[in-house]
């Protein structure tokens, strides 16, 4: 096995495309060592990014947010600007591991895992957030969600490099929110999880939605139904009943010890309401829930 660190995004690709074996790219490490400790994965090539200074930065801007793949998330927790453009989005992020794990995992590393589980993909998802990618035949962006392919699988192409996610400017009267369910507090995988992002005119009234559920499918479902339920509300009861019915209808989940199908669908309900209300009150509205 061998070990490198290069200084450029250009020499990590460079050495994407020469190796003659699997190749593992190391952000944080938080997945990809635990996949070599168990055994699931034996990379001849270990490609460090962590020292190219590019991919180190969050960048704001009048266009949005650029977040380096090798930012790590504690970083986005510390960004004030990030914090209140994007809180359910940093929400996400920080709620990957422990302390520790906090100043090494990345938001790209989690998205590039490919878990169904992952928390800051639906957030990044909802958020309507795209990946810059990098890679021999040049540069190429698309939605978040289409990285994804299924548990462990991504789209990227042979030697291609996620470089950074992409946010944009926060609309006036935007609000977004990301929730889990876990069997414990903390330092655990999503049973169920959901993110709302949402925009409302000067009347309150939500002119666009996005809603997206973690661990409820192969891949982070894009939930186009609730989102139709919330445009044109004040996400008062009725709405977000109809919205919860939406979102459990829309899972198809595995049955296991953590959980059976019918219980990750009640949750999925349950926890979209919530972001739902908790995504309009930010957007500067009281919610009409007593």
């Amino acid at each position: 096995m061998r070990y490198i660190r290069p200084s450029s995004l250009e020499d990590a690709i460079g050495l994407l495309v020469e190796a003659s074996g699997k190749a593992a790219i190391l952000a944080g490490g938080s997945d990809l060592l635990v996949r070599m400790k168990g055994g699931f994965i034996e990379p001849e090539l270990i490609i460090d990014i962590k020292a190219i200074d590019a991919l180190r930065h969050i960048t704001e801007s009048e266009d949005g947010f650029v977040i380096g793949a090798a930012v790590p998330c504690a970083v986005l927790g510390e960004n004030a600007a990030l914090r209140r453009a994007w809180p359910g989005v940093v929400e996400g992020a920080n709620l990957i591991g422990s302390k520790q794990v906090q100043g090494r995992c990345t938001i790209v590393g989690n998205l590039c895992n490919a878990s169904p589980a992952a928390d800051s993909v639906p957030a990044l998802v909802a958020a309507g957030a795209k990946a810059l990618i990098r890679g021999p035949a040049g540069s190429r962006t698309i939605a978040v969600e289409m990285v994804p392919v299924g548990p462990g699988k991504t789209s990227l192409a042979p030697g291609e490099i996620i470089e950074a996610i992409l946010l944009d400017k926060r609309q006036p009267r935007s609000g977004d929110a990301y929730q889990r369910f876990t069997p414990r507090t903390e330092m655990d995988i999503a049973v169920v999880s959901a993110a709302v992002n949402l925009t409302l005119d000067d009347q309150g009234v939500v002119q666009s939605a996005r809603v997206a559920l973690g661990a409820a499918a192969p891949t982070v479902l894009l939930v186009e139904e609730a989102a139709e339920i919330l445009t044109g509300s004040r996400v008062e009861d009725k709405t977000v009943d109809r919205l919860a019915a939406a979102c459990s209808g829309a899972c198809s989940p595995i049955d296991d010890k953590r959980g059976t199908v019918e219980f990750r669908r009640k949750v999925a309900g349950v926890l979209a309401r919530r972001v739902a209300l908790a995504a309009y009150q930010r957007a500067g509205q009281k919610s009409w829930q007593a």
